[in-house]
């Protein structure tokens, strides 16, 4: 049986957490963003698109550093929110969560946005000749078609978040009990004589938390899908 010291547990916990808050709140505006997208045709579209998939190509040591610069202590956003709001993301677990969802955010709006994109769009202009303004036809047609991709967008994003550590460590480092995740913790394991049982053991933690998200967002998809088609 896996034994996992209190200080792996926080690891494990703590990951879970920052993997969790992220995907949740980064979910409203991939939604958004992916609909932008795959419905509507604008200038500078491909910018936004650009722009959107960024973090998949730069180095995560690169957007955890633009993360410093912007939501640090001293940043234009950190300082804003940490004055008049008390909010403060650098040196934070919610700092990780943050850098977590940026990294995350890709992932997601693309599952979201193939899944609009085969939305049938007569199914759609039905809605709307019934007197559906575009608030309902979302919320009631386009939204629940779109669902499976949803679902495995948040997977997506979640095991990205899950498995996150160049943009975190650069960002908010790698203090345990606050912003140790599990990647930070197989790390520092992994510098330090005698840790390579440890490392093991977060690993297998890692893997298996992994699978079940996969196993339960295909189940979870299924299932979906089969509401939608009335199965």
């Amino acid at each position: 049986m896996l034994s996992l010291t209190p200080d792996e547990w926080t690891a494990v916990l703590l990951s879970l957490r920052v993997a969790a808050v992220a995907t949740l709140f980064a979910l409203p505006a991939g939604i958004a963003i992916a609909w932008l997208l795959a419905r509507k045709k604008f200038y500078g579209k491909a910018l936004v698109d650009a722009l959107v998939h960024l973090p998949l190509v730069l180095p995560p040591v690169v957007t955890g550093y633009l993360l410093l610069i912007w939501f640090g202590r001293r940043g234009a956003i950190g300082a804003f929110l940490a004055d008049n709001f008390g909010i403060v993301f650098s040196f934070r677990w919610t700092g990780a969560a943050l850098a977590c969802g940026v990294m995350g955010f890709p992932l997601m709006v693309r599952a979201i946005r193939l899944s609009i994109e085969a939305v049938d769009r007569k199914l759609e202009d039905a809605a709307s000749t019934l007197g559906a303004n575009r608030t309902r036809l979302f919320l009631t047609v386009t939204l629940p078609l779109a669902l499976p991709g949803v679902i495995a967008g948040m997977v997506l994003c979640f095991a990205k978040a899950l498995g996150e550590f160049g943009a975190t460590i650069t960002f908010v480092s790698n203090i345990p009990g606050e912003t140790q995740t599990i990647s930070a913790a197989i790390y520092t394991y992994t510098q330090v004589p005698g840790g390579d049982d440890a490392a093991m053991r977060l690993v297998i933690v890692s893997v298996v938390i992994s699978l079940v998200a996969l196993v339960a967002s295909e189940w979870l998809s299924r299932r979906a899908g089969a509401r939608v088609h009335g199965n």
